[in-house]
């Protein structure tokens, strides 16, 4: 198989997806290793797709239609992580990534797209077996988050949880 074929192939089976799909189970499919994968996903998103790279896998970027999105202002130690997100997926929300600015780098951004307790587990289970360090982690554990949801009165009742559980930065 060509490159381009792949890549086309690679592209058709995102934008089917109903989940992201990790490099691996695409080098998997394809044949090839999961570096030639990686490539593959610079090459498209130099041709503008939109190609997300979260915890659980790529996923193509697509803006759903009439969401919200609000970003929160929190703070927590690592101890607290899993109940913050668990609070917001709970309460219909999506997080759809956490941001802290840096004193050197400025602000970084890492995609999360949690949106169940299962994708909250998963990600703690990276995080708890030493796969990856909480960016807050680099700032005193303040960061931000940008949630999705269906109307403004989700992102309300996830604004006063927060809040009530003492996580927001007022």
């Amino acid at each position: 198989m060509i490159a381009q074929e792949r890549r086309n192939k690679i592209v058709k089976i995102l934008k089917n997806a109903k989940e992201p799909i990790s490099g691996s189970d695409l080098a998997k499919r394809f044949g090839v290793t999961r570096q030639i994968i990686v490539q593959d996903i610079a090459i498209l998103r130099a041709k503008g797709i939109k190609i997300l790279s979260t915890p659980q896998g790529y996923i193509i970027d697509i803006v759903k239609e009439n969401t919200v999105k609000r970003v929160f202002a929190v703070k927590h130690g690592y101890d607290r992580t899993e109940e913050e997100l668990n609070l917001i997926v709970d309460n219909g929300g999506k997080v759809l990534d956490v941001i802290v600015e840096h004193p050197f780098y400025g602000e970084i951004k890492g995609l999360l797209m949690l949106s169940s307790r299962y994708d909250v587990s998963k990600f703690m289970g990276f995080v708890k077996e030493g796969k990856a360090t909480l960016l807050s982690s680099l700032t005193d554990g303040v960061h931000l988050h940008t949630v999705e949801g269906e109307n403004k009165e989700v992102l309300d009742r996830i604004q006063k949880v927060l809040k009530e559980k003492g996580f927001l930065i007022e």
